[in-house]
């Protein structure tokens, strides 16, 4: 017996630690139990953050058929500041399920990059003061050219002297930037002076649901006017269904779209004036010569009868 508790009492260590382990989980993965298993710890993990930003206001979730040109065209943004809120090299690439920011950071407000001031002022030579607790430096190279007798007196002036040309040196340095911020074009007001952009009759109406603007009639090779003043947004043919298009933006609320034209007269960034001939009428995308005509608030189709004149 004695014999027997003590093989006894040398197994249980073995026998326990055996026991305190549970089977490691990739010796079920065979069966149907075993992926309950495994699928069961995973639902008290926390999901992991996504680096894309939530879909929600200021995104857009790219869908089929979107081109970075209609996304910013249905935000009232320039596609050229779409691509680069969202780092686009190309605007040509972008993917379905892909989301873009649509609006400016900070909630619109401008992105400003402060630059270091550089200066040669002697208001720059700033130094630890020495034992004496006088600048040590001043002390080398004032009063200057010698031509005065050292004394405190006179250090005392020189450096009052310093110190009251600072403020007329630091005004200077400011206004450089003061006119670069003047140089920077800005559209204000929400109010639009409309005009017709063309002068045939109108063969197609605005349409909640349907069509975004107005068809007007006309003739191949028909000035196409700008309907207010403000800077070609875009210039192309990247918008399938317009052919050959313009987008003007007025002010900050107002956009307009001039398409199906057969030739345009403009480039992006140019500054137009209200009358301006900006394109010929044309039937790109078109089943004939016709001037397709919208206005966008906010990037939102509105009727263009609301805004221009009778006529």
């Amino acid at each position: 017996m004695n014999a027997a508790h003590l093989i006894l009492a040398l197994l249980l260590p073995v026998i326990g630690g055996c026991a305190s382990h549970a089977p490691a989980p990739v010796e079920d993965r065979g069966g149907a139990s075993g992926a309950a298993k495994l699928a069961e710890p995973a639902l008290q993990v926390a999901p992991a953050v996504s680096a894309v930003p939530d879909s929600g206001a200021g995104y857009y979730t790219v869908k089929k058929g979107d081109t970075l040109y209609s996304i910013a065209l249905d935000n009232g943004q320039d596609y050229k500041d779409v691509a680069a809120w969202n780092n686009l090299d190309n605007p040509n690439l972008i993917r379905t399920g892909q989301q873009l920011r649509v609006t400016p950071p900070d909630n619109g407000a401008p992105v400003a990059v402060a630059k270091p001031v550089v200066s040669n002022a002697p208001v720059e030579v700033r130094t630890t003061a020495g034992p004496t607790g006088r600048n040590t430096e001043t002390l080398k190279r004032e009063p200057k050219g010698g031509k005065l007798a050292w004394s405190d007196e006179t250090l005392a002036k020189a450096q009052q002297k310093d110190v009251a040309e600072k403020p007329v040196e630091a005004r200077s340095q400011d206004r450089p930037a003061e006119a670069k911020q003047a140089e920077k074009p800005v559209i204000a007001g929400d109010d639009v002076d409309w005009m017709w952009p063309a002068g045939g009759k109108m063969i197609a109406p605005f349409a909640e649901g349907g069509s975004k603007g107005v068809d007007i009639a006309g003739k191949a090779g028909d000035p196409v006017l700008a309907a207010a003043s403000g800077i070609v947004s875009y210039a192309g043919a990247g918008l399938r269904g317009y052919g050959n298009l313009v987008v003007l933006r007025h002010n900050a609320t107002y956009l307009s779209v001039y398409a199906h034209n057969s030739k345009i007269l403009v480039k992006e960034k140019q500054t137009v004036t209200k009358g301006q001939k900006i394109a010929e009428m044309g039937s790109t995308d078109a089943e004939s010569p016709r001037l397709h005509f919208e206005i966008r608030r906010e990037g939102k189709p509105a009727d263009p009868q609301k805004f221009l004149p009778a006529r």
